[in-house]
């Protein structure tokens, strides 16, 4: 294990006035690689799934095993969790509630590939207690899927949408990817008016970003692919708001929209730099001062959790790889830059005095000064700070000010 010492900040309850965590499930398995993806995934390996989730309930065992915090929130992401049996899910979901205490509305989200769930898939996942999907549409235009390796069509998307609602699924979430190599803006815009055209509860819109080690990034390299376009992308970015908004979208996250009530609570808990855990190779989590990456390569995963437990402190299991103990300033600072990502809850100083004992102005008040000075920042009227609609468009610029 890797320890980048710190001093630590102030006790568990401090980092979460709620007193709840987030749990977050890694399943790393796919049946193909997207070419766009640096995600901690691995194709055509259903030997692992057994062994693998048996680990994976077993460093849930350990981790909870210190007290019965409570939880509101479990993510199943990856990877492709639909993979998975749904009594592979039930006992993650069992586990878990037997050593957590799970909030009785708790959100339990699922990632799922158009094309690649049935009608009693989808029922059994309901009963079992997961409420809200989040499907990769990605694009609506074929040339697009086949540039991203994707196996699904758009018909595949409005399909399983329709599966899912008649399962009992009201709260529905598709993504779209823009700023792709040869895509332009009619592209876009088809693309988006087609994901509303299904009535989701909830959009994400991810900028492509070409990461090292992707088949994307050697095409590009060699030639075979133009560069995305950054100002067309932010043309885009800029068009599906309005888009977004006249169709009665709430834009709440720089990359998040959703109807009234269906913000996704697992994401906007991390958002404002509040305690969640991690479990499964390569996931991460952070709470009680440390934040810590699992192992990443599932048999080294699985191994780790094969041996006698280690006596760790809570939130550490024998899968952590990477370890680092957090100190009051870092999470202060890790607070404003990801709690400003919340465009319309953006920083309240009331909550941070509660939080941290500190006033936000005294505190940070150089660096949101610079910020309000070039519009990038705006003060509501309850006093609170938050991204204009230019420094959602300069995110980088105004996080840096607080790294």
């Amino acid at each position: 294990m890797v320890f980048m010492a710190a001093s630590p900040i102030k006790e568990y309850t401090r980092l979460s006035p709620q007193h709840q965590l987030a749990l977050y499930v890694h399943v790393p398995f796919c049946w193909t690689r997207c070419s766009y993806c640096a995600f901690n995934t691995y194709a055509s390996q259903p030997a692992w799934i057994a062994p693998y989730m048996n680990a994976l309930r077993r460093e849930i065992e350990l981790v909870g095993g210190h007290d019965r915090r409570a939880a509101h929130t479990v993510y199943f992401g990856g990877g492709t969790p639909s993979l998975l049996p749904e009594a592979e899910i039930a006992a993650v979901l069992d586990t878990s509630a037997a050593v957590f205490t799970l909030a009785p509305d708790a959100e339990i989200t699922l990632e799922a590939n158009p094309g690649t769930v049935t009608q009693d898939q989808l029922k059994s996942l309901r009963q079992i207690g997961v409420n809200r999907l989040s499907i990769g549409m990605q694009s609506a235009h074929a040339s697009e899927l086949k540039l991203f390796a994707r196996q699904h069509r758009l018909d595949d998307v409005g399909a399983t949408v329709a599966l899912a609602r008649m399962a009992g699924f009201d709260n529905i979430s598709l993504d779209l990817i823009y700023g792709n190599p040869r895509q332009t803006m009619s592209m876009w815009r088809a693309s988006l008016d087609a994901a509303l055209r299904l009535a989701p509860t909830h959009i994400s819109l991810y900028s492509l970003s070409i990461e090292d080690a992707t088949p994307m990034q050697r095409w590009l390299a060699a030639g075979k692919l133009p560069p995305p376009d950054p100002d067309l992308a932010a043309d885009m970015y800029e068009w599906a708001s309005d888009r977004l908004a006249a169709a009665g979208y709430v834009h709440y996250e720089i990359s998040n929209w959703a109807r009234p009530g269906y913000s996704c609570r697992h994401n906007v808990h991390v958002w404002r730099n509040l305690p969640y855990l991690g479990f499964g190779a390569g996931a991460h989590g952070s709470a009680a001062g440390m934040r810590y990456a699992n192992a990443l390569f599932p048999p080294a995963y699985i191994e780790r959790l094969g041996a006698q437990p280690d006596s760790l402190p809570f939130p550490l299991s024998a899968a952590a790889e990477e370890i680092e103990t957090i100190d009051e300033r870092t999470d202060m600072s890790e607070t404003m830059f990801m709690g400003l990502r919340l465009i319309q809850e953006g920083i309240s100083p009331d909550t941070f005095r509660m939080r941290y004992g500190y006033d936000l102005w005294s505190t940070f008040g150089q660096e949101l000064d610079r910020l309000l000075a070039h519009s990038l920042l705006e003060r509501t009227a309850s006093g609170c700070v938050r991204l204009t609609k230019r420094g959602r468009l300069l995110g980088n610029r105004v996080f840096a000010e607080f790294v």
